[in-house]
């Protein structure tokens, strides 16, 4: 008798483990689409495929870590430039409902972003206030409802998804380090400032839909243009570098937080 039950405990120590095996493979093999901008393709890695055109898709961006250690299989849409209304016309063409895992990553183009950085880093005596002002206009005003159509898009599409919203950093910490690109500390604060109002917005629409949102503001400070250890460009030459993540904020930064989202996907039917 002992016996016997000794072999049926085995049994289920060894069913248990196997159903634990199961699910973390259904986990690492699902199918994996990556949307969104500059910041998503890897713009500031300084490498890039030779097919992905303008796109600037790079082997160094965080979709790709993130499938590469995960084992998902990486349908890579995102592309530098892009808006809201880029992903919805042209990047969801690999959304199904076999797709287990989507992030997604856009917003600061639609605010100018990029634009807004440039005008602030013109020299004194010109200033950027307006330019702010109205990248935080189209934030509060515009924004939102852009998100919910994109959003709705993606459940649609991929209605047994789960879906990760990631958010972008504050890129300053009010010094000036370079000066080809004058940016005031109170400059650098009113644009961190928009960042904030930037995640909110994002996160909000994010949690209005059901979706995961990745906010990497924390985890970024300390990395910021001008700290000792950087995750983001500075102003680089060529011009498209600049006010990106590099390398290591894509590996050490975006990946992780990803990446540690990805323990939650459900296997597929």
């Amino acid at each position: 008798m002992a016996g016997r039950s000794i072999r049926a405990v085995v049994v289920v120590l060894f069913a248990a483990a196997a159903a634990f095996v199961g699910v973390g493979s259904a986990h690492a093999a699902g199918a994996y689409v990556a949307l969104g901008d500059s910041y998503s393709s890897g713009v500031g890695t300084r490498e890039y495929y030779s097919d992905s055109g303008e796109c600037y898709r790079s082997p160094k961006a965080y979709p790709v870590l993130v499938a590469a250690s995960t084992g998902a299989q990486l349908t890579f849409a995102s592309c530098s430039g892009a808006r809201v209304a880029d992903v919805r016309g042209s990047q969801l063409g690999g959304l199904s409902s076999s797709t287990t895992m989507v992030t997604v990553q856009v917003g600061g183009n639609d605010a100018g972003f990029a634009d807004v950085i440039t005008s602030c880093a013109r020299p004194w005596p010109w200033t950027c206030w307006g330019d702010i002002d109205e990248a935080n206009r189209i934030i509060r005003d515009e924004l939102p409802g852009r998100l919910d159509g994109l959003y709705t898009d993606i459940r649609n599409r991929a209605p047994n998804a789960k879906v990760i919203v990631v958010g972008y950093p504050r890129l300053f910490n009010g010094e000036e380090c370079n000066a080809l690109a004058r940016i005031s500390p109170e400059e650098q604060q009113r644009l961190n400032e928009t960042a904030d109002l930037l995640a909110g917005t994002i996160g909000g629409r994010a949690s209005a839909h059901g979706f995961t949102f990745v906010d990497v503001r924390g985890s970024w400070t300390g990395h910021a243009v001008c700290d000792d250890v950087e995750w983001v460009n500075g102003l680089s030459n060529p011009i498209l570098e600049s006010y990106h993540p590099n390398v290591a904020g894509h590996r050490d930064g975006y990946a992780p937080a990803v990446r540690s989202q990805f323990v939650a996907v459900p296997s597929a039917a």
